[in-house]
C-alpha cells in the first residue's frame, strides 16, 4: 500500500499555495496553476502556512484513491510551477521538418500540405534543429497532452521508422519484404 498520501506538499520559497473552498491556487516563478479538487465526501484537505496535506476522513478503497490522486496533482503543481516541465520529440524522415512562426508550428510531415498547429498560450514550443521539437511548460498534464497530439500527426512506422517519435522512445522494427526473400534461391538446378 502507497503512503504517498499521508506526506504534506512543502511549497519552497517563492511559491504561494492558497486554499478556497475546494480549489487550490498555486503561483511561482514560472507561472499559475489552479485546480479543482474533486468532490468527496471521503477527503478533507488542509493548509497551513507553506504546507498543503490531504486527510482521509474513512479508510475505504476510494478514499485511499482519492488522497493519493490529490496529493500527487498539488505535488506537480508545485513541481510545475518551480522548475517547469518538458516533454522532447524528434522528426524521423527524409524532407521532414518543422519550424516556429510566432505562435504557430509549421510542419512538413510527408503529406500534401504542410500542416499548422496553433501553440496555446501555457506553452513553449523550442526548436534546436529542424527535426527536434521541445514541448515545455508548467503544467503536465498539458505539457503530455500537446506532445502526445503533435505525435498523433505522424506516427512513427514500423518499417523504416519516419515520422514523430518521442526522444527517447525506441521503435520496433519489423522486416521488409527484400530481407523475408533473401535466403531464396531463383532458378532450378
Amino acid at each position: 500500500m502507497s503512503r504517498i498520501g499521508k506526506r504534506p506538499v512543502v511549497a519552497p520559497a517563492g511559491v504561494k499555495m492558497m486554499l478556497e473552498g475546494k480549489t487550490v491556487r498555486v503561483e511561482g516563478p514560472k507561472g499559475k496553476l489552479s485546480m479543482q479538487i474533486p468532490l468527496t465526501a471521503h477527503l478533507e484537505t488542509t493548509l497551513s502556512g507553506s504546507e498543503f496535506a490531504v486527510k482521509r476522513l474513512d479508510d475505504s478503497r476510494d478514499a485511499r484513491r482519492e488522497q493519493g490522486l490529490v496529493r500527487a496533482l498539488v505535488a506537480n503543481m508545485v513541481a510545475g510551477v518551480t522548475k517547469g516541465f518538458s516533454k522532447e520529440l524528434d522528426i524521423v524522415g527524409v524532407g521532414y521538418k518543422a519550424e516556429v512562426k510566432g505562435s504557430v508550428l509549421n510542419l512538413n510531415l510527408g503529406y500534401s500540405h504542410p500542416i499548422e498547429f496553433e501553440i496555446p498560450k501555457d506553452i513553449q514550443i523550442a526548436m534546436e534543429k529542424q527535426t527536434h521539437i521541445t514541448v515545455s511548460g508548467a503544467d503536465k498534464c498539458l505539457v503530455g497532452e500537446i506532445a502526445a497530439h503533435l505525435r498523433r500527426l505522424r506516427p512513427p512506422e514500423p518499417y523504416k521508422g519516419k515520422g514523430i517519435k518521442y526522444t527517447a522512445e525506441h521503435i520496433k522494427r519489423k522486416v521488409g519484404k527484400a530481407a523475408v526473400g533473401a535466403g531464396v534461391v531463383k532458378g532450378g538446378a
